[in-house]
């Protein structure tokens, strides 16, 4: 049995968990008043989703940590994307606790929340010099040329990892939004895996079948929001997947909708501070388009269509690579 049979066996098994644990999830988030705070200064129709509950991305790691333990163990690099995605969850985790319980707003201090990220990602960096994955890295369009970037690898490590858990953060502000992007950006990622006969092909599966049976309880109108603990689980999953393959670069593509939502909030921010007059609407860019007339559901379908379609044209820088 191929390892792509067994990552169907492994979606369809994180599908099934998924089914169980939101329903069971969503009404104790609801008797613990475990509930969203919407932003007062963000579009008037979000309003109406203060109170639904927040955390769900404890269900999306529950299906995803079982499946994984069922399908990934004895391979070393799909238990290190375990490990990765679960340590950016907990990290979420107490972000998402410290807002909702400790009725803090801001949930983890910026500094607290960087130093926690980076623990990860060390500990991440040491398992790929330690397994010899080596400091190349796959240039799309290239027909499968690895460039070695030596010592000028760790620091783009570190920037991978921080910007992709953080952009899928971004991400995260639309019913459906973040889980299906990632849930095409992890379908990408497991067919690659699959054709480079990488260990980390069932972990992709995994996120896949956890995600599918999050979409039906998070697509519009949401039942339950993901949380940090899921987005940023989600981002640690991508950023992992991403180096272990060696296309750290293919995230650009694939990921194309995380980086526009970070680089609308740095620019933003940045003219902001300048010039005190704003370029979007709002930002992240989602709500830009939000602003601009467009429905939530409309900004969702767009942005998987262009993700979909990015992840095909990063199909296509990857087609000689394996």
């Amino acid at each position: 049995m191929g390892t792509l049979e067994y990552s169907v066996y492994a979606i369809i098994t994180a599908f099934i968990l998924g089914l169980i644990f939101c329903p069971v999830l969503i009404p104790a988030l609801h008797r613990l008043k475990y509930g969203q705070t919407e932003r007062e200064d963000g579009p008037e129709s979000h309003l109406k989703k203060s109170g639904t509950p927040t955390m769900g991305g404890l269900a999306i790691l529950a299906s995803f940590f079982v499946t994984s333990l069922l399908f990934a163990k004895g391979n070393a690099d799909g238990i290190a994307v375990v490990l990765v995605t679960m340590g950016f969850g907990i990290i979420g985790f107490l972000d998402d606790y410290i807002k909702v319980v400790k009725k803090r707003s801001l949930g983890l201090r910026v500094y607290q929340k960087l130093l926690l990220q980076l623990i990860v990602t060390f500990a991440f960096g040491i398992y790929v010099y330690k397994t010899g994955i080596g400091t190349g890295i796959y240039i799309p369009f290239t027909r499968g040329y690895e460039l070695d970037l030596r010592i000028v690898y760790w620091a783009m490590f570190v920037i991978v990892m921080l910007g992709t858990v953080n952009g899928v953060n971004l991400t995260d502000g639309l019913d459906g939004l973040a889980s299906g992007v990632t849930l095409i950006v992890a379908a990408f990622f497991m067919i690659i895996a699959w054709a480079a006969n990488s260990g980390i092909t069932m972990v992709c599966g995994a996120v896949i079948g956890s995600l599918l049976a999050f979409l039906i309880f998070n697509a519009y109108p949401a039942r339950v929001f993901m949380g940090d603990t899921g987005s940023l689980a989600l981002g640690g999953f991508v950023a992992a997947s991403a180096l272990i393959l060696k296309m750290p670069i293919f995230i650009i593509i694939v990921g194309i909708i995380y980086l526009a939502e970070s680089l609308s909030v740095m620019i933003q921010v940045g003219y902001y501070k300048k010039t005190k007059k704003r370029i979007f609407k709002m930002a992240p860019i989602h709500h830009h388009f939000e602003l601009c007339g467009w429905s939530e559901t409309k900004v969702v379908t767009v942005f998987y269509i262009i993700t979909a379609i990015m992840c095909l044209v990063a199909f296509l820088g990857s087609k000689y690579m394996f």
